[in-house]
């Protein structure tokens, strides 16, 4: 278990979808549409839920097939891509909500002088006009995308690449999200990592990955930057 001690951490690092925001109606009206057009039927909203954390290619996979790591007809796969797509520039941004507690974390955290960066596996052209529509945007001294890298969550490189861009080192560096994928990407790049029980996990218990901290608000983060606090949520 991680202790932060006497220093402060000098970077955090959020997960989007399911962390910060509930994008999930948004994404489910997408999916949806898509499905529609393929003459295949609707998925639920809490479907939907368990099908997010991995990028859009793996939500289209798992919208058309029902399952988590099924592979669909190639060409199927395709059409049904570039449909999601267009469906979701079209929704992006209408129905999602920002959980309660984030708000109050980016501020405390800022008004402690800790770079925040965003980190996640949505593509840009989605992530970049969410972030502004939202009114969260300017939170962040970085923001990556899922397709800034060749790599992305659970590969570290994303989040190191916003330690060396913010100053940050590992044992310096906090990564918040929802999902095992995020737990993994901390571990991977040495860092800290607290997880919320709420969000995407394919219905898992986010427990059950084993992060440092398990917090039901982003609003408990005013806990874990206390210095000398290193106490895990018990399970």
């Amino acid at each position: 278990m991680k202790t932060i001690g006497r220093n402060p951490f000098k970077l955090i690092a959020f997960d989007l979808d399911g962390t910060l925001v509930d994008s999930a109606p948004d994404i489910a009206q997408a999916v949806n549409g898509m499905l529609a057009e393929l003459g295949l039927p609707p998925r639920s909203v809490e479907q939907v839920r368990h099908y997010l954390g991995n990028g859009v290619d793996w939500l289209a996979k798992r919208a058309l097939t029902g399952q988590l790591w099924h592979e669909p007809e190639p060409k199927l796969f395709q059409e049904a891509l570039s449909k999601l797509l267009i469906h979701y520039a079209q929704n992006n941004g209408q129905r999602t909500v920002i959980y309660p507690g984030v708000i109050e974390a980016l501020e405390y955290a800022r008004g402690r002088g800790i770079a925040l960066a965003c980190i996640t596996n949505k593509k840009g052209e989605f992530t970049q006009p969410l972030l502004e529509f939202l009114d969260l945007r300017h939170y962040f001294d970085l923001v990556i995308s899922g397709d800034d890298f060749v790599e992305r969550k659970p590969d570290p490189a994303p989040l190191l690449y916003a330690m060396q861009q913010l100053g940050a080192l590992p044992e310096e560096t906090l990564m918040v999200g929802d999902s095992v994928t995020d737990v993994k990407t901390g571990r991977a790049a040495g860092a800290a990592v607290a997880a919320v029980t709420y969000g995407y996990n394919h219905g898992d218990n986010i427990a059950d990955a084993k992060p440092d901290w398990v917090i039901d608000s982003l609003a408990e983060i005013r806990t874990i930057l206390q210095p000398g606090n290193g106490e895990c949520k018990p399970d």
